[in-house]
């Protein structure tokens, strides 16, 4: 999960595993698997580096990795 900023100011905490884009508009706009778009104050480069690092929190990337150095192997 990660946390972000509505345009209004409010927080919410978003699965980082729903979401499918992120767009600037210029306003970042994330949209997720479930059709539900929320506008954000974070920039792409930001949410990137929130949703990397959910994900090596939980595990995944180094699972991923790991897959990915034995199938090459």
């Amino acid at each position: 999960m990660i946390t972000v900023t509505r345009l209004n100011g409010t927080r919410v905490t978003v699965n980082a595993l729903l979401i499918e884009t992120v767009e600037e508009t210029p306003d970042t706009i994330i949209t997720l698997t479930t059709g539900k778009k929320l506008v954000v104050t974070e920039k792409t480069t930001e949410l990137v580096a929130l949703v990397q690092a959910y994900f090596s929190g939980i595990g995944l990337v180094r699972t991923t990795v790991e897959l990915q150095q034995s199938e090459g192997s």
